[in-house]
């Protein structure tokens, strides 16, 4: 059940330019030094200057994992904001906005209008003073305390000198005293939890989560909304010891990545649906060579250029099909930033033992959303596991890199060391690499080969935890989802329990491999089973149906490249039970 006692979304809105990040940053610095849980989801375009953006900041005393259901500030910075959200907004909400640019329309019943008298709070002629006045009314609308502000204003523009900052403190504290001398609002008590927390995107954190699995090789060509990683490899690099390249074109990344790979680094590389699509015949080169490496595919709206700044759960077909013929490889969808992390080192060990590609499946949403974290929960030094690795010189008769052992694991040999010759390359070779295409080609010889690669899966899910329900066995309702949908349906099953819907959940992470018979026996056992997924066609549950033979009784399905918020589901089961609907879609684009 819901155990939240402190509930708070503001939302900034304005266009491209207007340095709408910034405001943000220096809230979620103040909140999660209070020690409060956040989660930030930021609407944007896909161009540099104008475009209408909207960025939600949740923050709570209980841990979120998304973005909500409702806004109870809206900041405007533009007319355009005012225009789109003003008449969307609820009772009891506040929205705050610079009286002498922007005019409000018609306003709803129990919203309360903040007008900000920017001219005469500043001399200042920089136009975006007028985000760091907002700033501060915000602060004493919600009762704060102004020398908090004061510390985050001080190290947010700390960089451009200390002229800057006096300049920003003056406007804050200016829209502050104004706030609390000509406007009121109740609103609860903020409260503080009981230590700081760190915030950081999903980018980062699978960034992180690689480094700390022993990664020293990654490259890149920059493509939204993976460029996180990149961002966050090059600014750490030097520090960690890591190589990090921007390649020409994502084809050079995949190749690139799989020769640092086949050299003994740990390589790794991130991109998105476009980029992936450039990629997929190195992992077909990764997995007829047996070389271990991962591929990031953060996704976002497709096809083709697709909506480049928008969330979508839209590659995983992709992904299985990435590369012609049949190999050996990973498929992950971690749930959550945190989650990212702790997956990286996992897979890592996994292609390193399997001797195969690892692809990870998140999208925009975890990959551009931030949110707070506890530190004590990252183990920056997690158990490594490189498999039957030969790195020390030794004399061997007849070094056999593909051997047809009874796992199908045959013994790697880093390149260059000495007794352990063998040739590498993408044709099909024999158990001493010799390229089969260089002599007749023996079928009995081929299959062997095929066999030995297709082998090593037939242990693997001892290795990767098997999905398990998330709340009460005897439920009415089953919720099936993956990847990024999880934090929507967990908060989404509390809302439901509220309201007497008995409803559990079942978050699939790891799609290759497949746990077959532990989803198999949990579909049959649930009562009603519906499927939530961010995309048009249903791919999960296409695959699911693939490898199970199972159907379910219906299907949420979103693909406006906004994410889910909570409602949705909720409206979607209860109009399922209600009507028997078999595909409930979600209209409205962007509710606050």
């Amino acid at each position: 059940m819901n155990s939240r006692k402190f509930d708070f979304t503001l939302a900034i809105g304005g266009e491209a330019g207007q340095g709408i990040a910034t405001p943000g940053d220096i809230l979620a610095r103040i909140f999660i030094r209070r020690g409060l849980h956040m989660y930030t989801y930021n609407a944007y375009q896909s161009i540099i200057r104008g475009g209408h953006i909207l960025l939600f900041m949740r923050v709570s005393d209980q841990q979120i994992d998304n973005h909500g259901d409702k806004v109870d500030l809206l900041v405007c910075l533009n007319q355009d904001t005012m225009d789109r959200h003003l008449s969307l907004m609820g009772p009891g909400s506040t929205v705050v906005y610079n009286a002498d640019t922007i005019i409000p329309g018609d306003v709803p019943t129990g919203v309360q209008l903040c007008p900000l008298p920017v001219k005469e709070l500043t001399e200042s002629r920089n136009r975006l003073i007028q985000n760091t006045i907002a700033v501060g009314s915000v602060m004493a609308l919600m009762g704060q305390d102004f020398d908090a502000l004061k510390d985050s204003l001080s190290f947010r523009f700390a960089r451009a000198g200390q002229e800057v900052v006096d300049e920003n403190i003056a406007a804050a504290q200016a829209g502050f005293d104004y706030a609390n001398e000509n406007l009121t609002i109740e609103t609860d008590q903020v409260p503080a939890g009981p230590k700081p927390l760190a915030m950081w995107a999903g980018n980062e954190a699978v960034a992180l989560g690689g480094a700390a699995a022993g990664v020293k090789f990654y490259a890149a060509y920059p493509m939204s909304p993976s460029t996180g990683v990149l961002h966050w490899m090059a600014q750490n690099a030097r520090d960690l010891g890591i190589m990090v390249r921007q390649i020409e074109d994502e084809i050079g990344v995949a190749n690139m990545v799989i020769g640092a790979a086949h050299a003994g680094a740990r390589s790794m590389c991130a991109t998105s649906g476009g980029g992936f699509a450039l990629m997929t015949e190195a992992v077909g080169a990764a997995g007829m060579m047996e070389i271990p490496v991962v591929f990031i595919d953060v996704q976002r709206a497709g096809p083709s250029t697709g909506v480049p700044t928008k969330t979508e759960q839209g590659d995983l077909w992709q992904a299985l099909g990435a590369s012609q013929g049949d190999f050996p490889k990973f498929i992950v969808a971690p749930t959550s930033a945190l989650d990212a992390y702790k997956t990286m080192p996992e897979l890592f060990n996994l292609t390193d033992k399997y001797q195969c590609p690892g692809m990870v499946l998140i999208d925009l949403l975890i990959g551009e959303g931030r949110v707070s974290f506890d530190p004590d929960e990252i183990d920056m030094r997690p158990a490594i596991d490189r498999g039957a690795l030969i790195t020390e010189t030794a004399q061997q008769n007849g070094y056999k890199r593909y051997e047809d052992t009874e796992s199908g694991i045959s013994p790697r040999a880093i390149a260059g060391v000495e007794g352990y010759v063998h040739v590498v390359a993408t044709d099909e070779h024999d158990e001493d690499s010799t390229l089969l295409s260089d002599e007749f080609t023996d079928p009995i010889k081929r299959r062997m080969m095929v066999e030995k690669r297709g082998r090593k899966m037939s242990m693997v899910l001892d290795d990767v935890p098997a999905p398990k329900l998330e709340g009460p066995d005897d439920a009415d309702v089953t919720l099936i989802g993956w990847g990024s949908t999880w934090g929507v349906i967990k908060e989404a099953v509390e809302l439901l329990q509220e309201q007497g819907v008995n409803v559990n959940h079942l978050p699939v992470k790891w799609i290759v491999p497949f746990h077959t018979d532990a989803v198999t026996e949990i579909v049959n056992s649930a009562k009603r089973t519906i499927v939530v997924e961010n995309n048009y066609s249903g791919q999960f549950y296409r695959y699911m149906r693939s490898e199970t033979g199972l159907s379910v009784d219906g299907h949420i399905r979103k693909y406006d490249g906004e994410p889910f918020a909570p409602h949705h589901i909720v409206e979607g089961v209860l109009e399922h039970l209600a009507r028997e609907t078999d595909i409930f879609i979600p209209t409205e684009v962007l509710k606050v």
